[in-house]
């Protein structure tokens, strides 16, 4: 009792747990939950492009049993790998620019948006060798406090720091995307409530603390790459949504706008960790540019050692680099054909596999089945026909 009692009065002082609660309930943020969230939008242009649909899709794909769970030993077709427990609300096959699968269940469709979570710290990551390649960032080397110089009065760690950390999560921060409601958790649950709901991300910024020198090792957790948004934008001196329109929306002719949530109206701090939301279709044109090493129709959006220092196959730092994962992620041994992938909260995925020239796309509720969706699009791309 005395346990609840200290867990209920942490959560009533909390006014990021509050609002939490208020604008997504109990379970938290869904993937439509960006229409009640304060939020920017990300212009697209006139000029438009859109994936050609091929007449026939791969008629054995339905029926293919491909889908292994391991030590389980089952083997399961696409539609069972995704459909069942999984909460999947669209999926989008891509092969050689031409649209050769593609599904929507309720009333989800092509040009429905949707939050795709944590897939944002990969597009955020475009947005870095974007500007790298721009000249606003010197080199992804440099010290975190050569664009944010205020916290060099913070802890000494800040200026050993660099943007390199940041894109391969190894910052070392004292931060945990710990969604727990264990009372234990409840310091680190507040500090993620805090990232999603509270009104002045850079405030938050400034209070860190460090676990560990950073670059010691890799761990996983948003507050790294709200950071490298921030540096995006203190670097570029142009808020997050209007450079990603002009430098990705606009020039990959997206279909539709995107948005993304800020922290409030008045800092209108981009939610970089997470807080984008896009279409199934746009977000299969970012697998485009990077299948194309960088191109897209001709033009140079960023360059080709970019896109090779993302998503090279490499088994170091758990298989994650610049904010992308490779096949190695999960420690299972390396494929005959290798892809990469973004991936967000309840299964968010957009996936590229260069060697069959495929983009897969999976936007989901949320995922309670026992496949892992990047699995399933690597084991099926491993057996494309």
């Amino acid at each position: 009792m005395k346990k609840l009692s200290v867990f209920l009065c942490i959560a009533l002082t909390s006014c990021s747990v509050v609002r939490g609660y208020i604008a997504d309930g109990p379970n938290g943020p869904g993937i439509f939950s960006y229409e009640h969230h304060a939020h920017e939008t990300v212009a697209n242009g006139s000029d438009v492009f859109g994936f050609p649909v091929a007449d026939r899709g791969p008629v054995w794909l339905d029926t293919l049993h491909f889908y292994s769970l391991g030590a389980k030993c089952v083997n399961m077709t696409f539609q069972e790998a995704l459909e069942g427990k999984s909460n999947t609300q669209g999926v989008l096959i891509i092969q050689n620019d031409t649209i050769v699968y593609e599904k929507y269940w309720g009333d989800f469709a092509p040009d429905k948006p949707a939050t795709v979570f944590s897939v944002s710290k990969s597009i955020t990551s475009l947005l870095c060798g974007i500007a790298v390649d721009e000249g606003y960032i010197r080199s992804i080397d440099d010290a975190v406090t050569e664009y944010m110089p205020e916290l060099k009065k913070k802890d000494p760690m800040w200026q050993k720091l660099t943007v390199r950390h940041l894109l391969d999560m190894r910052s070392g921060l004292d931060f945990d995307d710990t969604y727990s409601m264990n009372l234990k958790d409840m310091k680190r649950l507040l500090g993620i409530a805090r990232l999603n709901y509270g009104h002045n991300v850079p405030r938050q910024v400034r209070k860190l603390k460090f676990r560990c020198e950073p670059g010691t090792e890799y761990r996983y957790e948003s507050m790294t790459s709200q950071i490298l948004g921030l540096v995006i934008e203190r670097a570029t001196g142009i808020p997050f949504a209007d450079y990603l329109s002009e430098k990705v929306w606009k020039p990959l002719q997206m279909e539709s706008p995107a948005f993304v949530n800020i922290d409030s109206r008045s800092h209108r701090t981009a939610h970089c960790f997470g807080g984008i939301t896009t279409t199934t279709r746009d977000l299969a044109k970012i697998g485009r540019l990077y299948l194309n090493e960088g191109m897209w129709n001709g033009r140079r959006i960023v360059s080709a050692e970019w896109i090779h220092k993302t998503c090279d196959y490499d088994p170091g730092n758990h298989g994650y680099h610049f904010n992308w994962y490779n096949s190695s992620s999960y420690g299972e041994p390396k494929p005959l054909y290798p892809g990469y992938y973004a991936l967000g909260i309840g299964h968010q995925v957009l996936y590229v596999n260069p060697y069959k020239n495929l983009i897969m796309v999976r936007i989901g509720q949320g995922n309670h089945s026992d496949s892992f969706v990047p699995d399933v699009f690597e084991q099926l791309s491993n057996c494309w026909k």
